[in-house]
């Protein structure tokens, strides 16, 4: 049985990960400190194909005694949050999270020449395509376009120098991700959240999906929306993304390759919103809504190129928007209910 390590077992993308890992037969170790959502039971913690350990990925001489014997490794740590995070932790953002990639990449390096590690697939973000002005985004613009502006965009892009500079010196064999906008369950406020109000109610994390969600079932009316709602997004469910992450770490073609997992479909924010209002309000009542003062770091357009995922992975995205919601909804409202949002 081929063994799998994966830092941030515990976070919203890691979760599906883990899950898609074991369903496919794999021996998974994960790596988490907790720092986010605090201690979260997950389905799998009982798995006895999974082992959980409580530790800091910038801990090099930890990541390194757990790599030793891993086929695999997926580097999914990060601190990281909704628009508002950017802002509330810019400094932090970008410092934790070199430390934390340094330290895997040096593990990684030395499981790959000591022990049987075979390559590291790190998950890299939609927001290296920060800066562009042309659309779709596809592998290799991000090195064509000015770099981003957020500091978790620079950094995430520094994820991936990370990784090509670990190959060209000591050829430590890599894959790049880059999820779009994951949407499922899982997700509850950070324990760093700021606080902020939109309309009468705060964020629940920053994230589109289920902020609008949570306003919609909390009876705000009109829905405070950030910014005009033309902003694109293509909104992509856990389970396929966590499909596709586990295909890239697989396939022999993906080796010293980037790919976009993502849908191919766009949808505006306001289009968002309209579906989930009907979804909790029914047909007949008309979307009354607030344009308000989005972030800085707001990106109006992010539109991936798929192509290649699904020619060299052969991965579609095919959970549509309306499935998401449908899963999504009922579990944010039973997270209101109990207190979690």
């Amino acid at each position: 049985m081929q063994k799998v390590l994966i830092t941030g077992s515990a976070g919203f993308i890691g979760g599906y990960v883990v899950e898609e890992l074991l369903a496919k037969g794999y021996a998974v170790i994960g790596v988490d400190n907790f720092s986010k959502y605090g201690k979260v039971a997950k389905s799998y913690d009982d798995d006895p194909d999974y082992q959980l350990v409580e530790g800091d990925c910038r801990d090099v001489e930890l990541m390194t005694d757990l790599l030793k014997d891993c086929d695999h490794f997926i580097a999914g740590a990060a601190m990281i949050g909704g628009i508002s995070y950017f802002h509330t932790y810019a400094y932090d953002l970008l410092a934790t999270n070199e430390r934390i990639i340094a330290a895997s990449c040096d593990a990684a390096i030395k499981a790959h020449k000591d022990g049987k590690l075979r390559k590291v697939t790190y998950l890299s973000s939609s927001m290296v395509f920060e800066s562009t002005t042309e659309w779709p985004s596809y592998e290799g613009q991000e090195r064509e376009v000015p770099p981003p502006l957020s500091s978790y965009g620079f950094q995430k892009l520094a994820v991936e120098y990370f990784a090509r500079a670990a190959w060209d010196q000591y050829k430590l064999p890599y894959t790049i991700v880059r999820p779009f906008n994951c949407v499922g369950t899982g997700e509850s406020r950070a324990l760093g959240d700021e606080e902020i109000l939109s309309g009468n109610i705060k964020l629940a994390m920053s994230h589109v999906v289920p902020d609008l969600v949570q306003k919609v079932l909390k009876g705000q009316d009109p829905l405070h929306i950030l910014g005009s709602g033309d902003q694109i997004r293509h909104y992509t469910y856990g389970a396929d993304l966590a499909r596709g992450v586990v295909l890239a770490m697989e396939h022999p073609e993906a080796g010293n390759e980037d790919f976009n997992l993502s849908t191919a479909q766009s949808t505006t924010v306001l289009e968002l919103a309209e579906s989930i209002w009907r979804k909790v309000k029914g047909p007949d009542e008309p979307l009354r809504y607030i344009s308000d003062d989005p972030f800085a770091y707001d990106v109006q357009r992010r539109v991936p190129s798929t192509d290649k995922a699904k020619r060299v992975l052969g991965f579609e995205a095919a959970t549509s928007l309306d499935d998401m919601l449908d899963e999504v909804i009922p579990w944010i409202d039973q997270a209101i209910k109990n207190g979690r949002i």
